[in-house]
């Protein structure tokens, strides 16, 4: 499986990075993180520039899942069950897309298959990056039967 994270800022060594690699060693999938930064004051061009530069880099990904406050909330073991029934239908590319501080544009939204919250209290990006590579593992587990998830 090859999977992208599509995010805006650039990480800097710091406590969140080491959360995210430490994830990402532990999969068996190629994971490949693609980061972005837009310098402009207007908040409405910031964000359609963003949309760009995240949908550019999804290119070639088959299915996008954009991680976004007003998404669905998934149980660890729901969001196992897309992804093994995904992979069951022949998906094997996913593209994640972290936006920045002022959300994702409509169009992002618009062409994700799905749209995932992890709650609704409002997380730092740069840490999102470390929870979604722990969440890739739990699912990556679920999956294989692991025990590093119990319900």
């Amino acid at each position: 499986m090859k999977v992208l994270i599509s995010a805006i800022g650039k990480t800097k060594s710091s406590p969140q990075q080491q959360l995210y690699i430490d994830y990402i060693k532990r999969l068996p999938w190629k994971v490949e993180c693609k980061e972005f930064e837009v310098k402009t004051t207007d908040p409405i061009q910031r964000k359609t520039k963003e949309a760009e530069l995240l949908l550019s880099a999804c290119a070639g990904y088959e299915y996008i899942i954009a991680l976004d406050e007003k998404g669905s909330l998934l149980s660890s073991r729901e969001f196992s069950e897309h992804l093994g029934n995904w992979q069951k239908q022949g998906v094997s590319s996913f593209a994640f897309i972290i936006g920045g501080a002022d959300g994702l544009d409509n169009s992002v939204l618009k062409k994700a298959k799905l749209i995932w919250s992890f709650g609704r209290v409002t997380w730092p990006h740069m840490l999102i990056r470390g929870l979604l590579a722990e969440q890739l593992y739990r699912a990556h587990s679920v999956l294989s039967g692991h025990p590093y998830h119990r319900d």
